[in-house]
């Protein structure tokens, strides 16, 4: 009856001995709990053992998450009302420290929204529009060298003056992360993922961002224009010179071409006077007397010399 009795505690520890063993993976982090008190944090994957019965296991996350944050209606420091909408990375550091505090990641989320909620609207407040949307690599549409100056309940702000977005979320997230660690939390990044005017500002928005647009293609309109006379202005001047060296050599060839003639002329002339003589007043009948035509002229007038030689 004994060997029965030994198989059985036998098998009651190796129970109880793999109840004990359990394994934290990769992506996992834990706290051991006994009746409910921390006891210990586990960090490193593997197998581990915990005592039976007496000490519970609790896992968290080592990896990234994700914080997001649900659209807020706040005031620049330009009394412009925006939606601002924001996203945040942060991890899990210190598990024990963050189940004392926090317990769950529900409530590290929501401790997050009150912290990065707040710390959002502190920096939105203190700063002017142009500031949240304007990167420090801004540049003025169509290349504008003056300076913008805005104006704050009286007070001049010069665009020198500004800060950049970059800057503004550097400073948020430096705040931020100040408040964070006695949760075991680590906040890795805070960035703003939309901004947008209320319904308020919106068309006014709209037709700002319209006129701005019109005035850059009128500039491109103007200098493409410009652009325009010129390439005219060449191919005209440029068709004159072709114009002018081709009369120039039209005029050539012709005053040429009536050397030759005349001289044709000249060489015909001297070969038989009279018979030219004849053949150009005969021309010079033609053009002058038409059909029905009548020529009253003197009897003694040359041009009458070869019709009193034909009766």
């Amino acid at each position: 009856m004994k060997v029965p009795v030994l198989i059985v505690l036998v098998l009651v520890a190796l129970v109880g001995a793999a109840s004990g063993l359990y394994v934290v993976n990769e992506a996992e982090q834990a706290i051991v709990t006994q009746f409910g008190k921390p006891v210990g944090d586990v960090k490193q994957p593997g197998i581990h053992f915990k005592i039976p019965l007496i000490q519970d296991v609790t896992r968290f996350e080592r990896r990234i998450m994700k914080w997001d944050s649900s659209p807020n209606q706040v005031p620049t420091r330009d009394k412009r009302f925006i939606w601002v909408d924001t996203t945040a990375r942060w991890r899990i550091v210190d598990p024990l420290l963050f189940y004392k505090t926090v317990a769950t990641q529900r409530g590290a989320q929501s401790r997050l929204d009150d912290i990065i909620d707040s710390v959002v609207r502190d920096a939105v407040s203190s700063h002017l529009l142009a500031e949240l949307v304007r990167g420090s690599d801004y540049e003025k549409p169509g290349g504008k060298e003056e300076t913008e100056i805005f104006e704050v309940e009286g007070e001049v702000v010069e665009e020198s003056e500004l800060v950049g977005r970059e800057e503004i979320l550097d400073a948020l997230l430096e705040k931020a992360q100040s408040s964070t660690p006695e949760y075991g939390i680590e906040l890795l990044d805070v960035q703003i993922k939309r901004i947008n005017y209320v319904e308020q500002v919106l068309d006014r928005v709209y037709e700002r961002m319209i006129n701005e647009r019109n005035q850059v293609a009128a500039e491109y309109r103007s200098e493409g224009e410009g652009e325009k006379a010129e390439i005219l202005g060449k191919m005209e001047r440029e068709l004159k010179e072709i114009r002018s060296e081709a009369y120039r050599r039209a005029l050539e060839i012709r005053g040429k071409a009536d050397a030759e003639a005349a001289g044709i002329y000249a060489a015909t002339y001297n070969q038989d006077k009279e018979f030219y003589a004849f053949l150009r007043t005969l021309e010079s009948y033609k053009k002058v007397i038409g059909d029905n035509g009548r020529l009253v002229i003197g009897s003694d007038s040359p041009f009458y010399r070869y019709l009193s030689d034909m009766k």
